[in-house]
């Protein structure tokens, strides 16, 4: 999977906290019910919450890898729309093509 290159820094450059968000972040998939495509698709959610590009993009790959469909992608992207308001939802949906056009089989 693609990993920008700001990741791999701190990946290479803070190695034990890389490893500690990691032990964290598996910790809080595996505490609830929830599949890891909805987890993706949720946390998708949340990236456009911040209006994050790096976000949205990464939990888009992340949902793609887990089984959503661009189907399914484009209608947690919808459903930010009343929530985040129309030009974190545009700008989303327009982030989320950019990583879905690029993995078309």
């Amino acid at each position: 999977m693609y990993l920008p290159k700001h990741f791999q820094s701190f990946k290479t450059n803070f190695p034990d906290v890389h490893e500690n968000f990691e032990t964290l972040a598996k910790a809080c998939r595996d505490h609830g019910p929830l599949d890891a495509k909805t987890q993706d698709l949720v946390k998708l959610g949340i990236a456009i919450g911040q209006n994050s590009k790096g976000g949205v993009m990464s939990n888009t790959r992340k949902a793609m890898a887990s089984g959503a469909t661009a189907d399914e992608i484009h209608h947690a992207i919808l459903l930010s729309l009343t929530t985040v308001g129309f030009p974190a939802m545009i700008a989303a949906m327009e982030w989320a093509d950019d990583v879905l056009e690029k993995n078309k089989d």
